[in-house]
């Protein structure tokens, strides 16, 4: 497998463009029937409407792309079946939270999700909520997902300038460090007192990655690249 590449940008260009995308019509059938047992295993899961990516550039301290919008279901679909059109890339936005102490927190995604055990920055597939005026907004949607899952928002850290891009086969992590003025355990007892507040979080738990001695295999490539090169 190719290592993946990470590239650090100063500014994203996220076009939302329409596009029939041929996998999800050619295989209507598969994946509904996919997705209808995937209903039955988790009912949690709903088929709302999420962004993917094409056409990605990246040029100097510029990263570009188009994003289209689909079924939850094609996207899962594509994803399960080992991503058959190459065409295509899953391209979101993570924010890494950073502690006062050096700290990088990540949550572990739980059982009723489609990434249940996964360990990662909060982050999400991002959908036409996060449009503005033509464009995906994925720092607004960073914003979003991290009030999600952990209750922070966006007074609780500084967003840095910059992001990272990681290029990670089928998937593009743009990730932003979110510097919190809170100790690395503080932070985590903050955001565990707000997981048990909830009903049903999408957080099962919380971790602190402080060395690449802290990385696990339940965390993707493109996390454990990404913190690989902060250490």
């Amino acid at each position: 497998m190719t290592p993946p590449e990470i590239h650090r940008v100063a500014t994203l260009d996220l076009k939302v463009r329409s596009f029939a995308w041929p996998f999800a019509a050619e295989r209507r059938v598969e994946i509904d029937a996919h997705f209808a047992a995937k209903q039955r295993e988790k009912p949690e899961l709903w088929n709302g409407r999420v962004l993917l990516g094409r056409n990605a550039i990246h040029a100097g301290d510029h990263f570009s792309a188009d994003f289209f919008e689909t079924d939850f279901a094609n996207f899962l679909a594509w994803r399960d079946w080992d991503f058959p059109d190459t065409s295509v890339f899953n391209g979101f936005g993570m924010g890494a939270l950073r502690s006062s102490d050096g700290a990088f927190l990540l949550g572990e995604m739980g059982a009723h999700t489609a990434n249940a055990g996964r360990i990662y920055f909060p982050a999400g597939t991002p959908d036409p909520d996060d449009v503005r005026d033509g464009k995906l907004d994925l720092a607004g949607s960073i914003v979003r997902e991290v009030a999600e899952e952990t209750g922070l928002d966006a007074a609780d850290y500084t967003m840095d300038t910059h992001w990272s891009c990681v290029f990670a086969g089928p998937s593009i992590a743009m990730i932003r460090i979110l510097q919190v003025e809170l100790t690395g355990e503080a932070l985590r007892l903050r955001i565990e007192a707000n997981l048990a507040r909830e009903t049903q979080p999408e957080l099962h738990a919380v971790h602190l990655v402080r060395s690449r001695s802290d990385l696990v295999p339940a965390m993707p490539r493109f996390v454990s690249a990404f913190l690989e090169a902060q250490f």
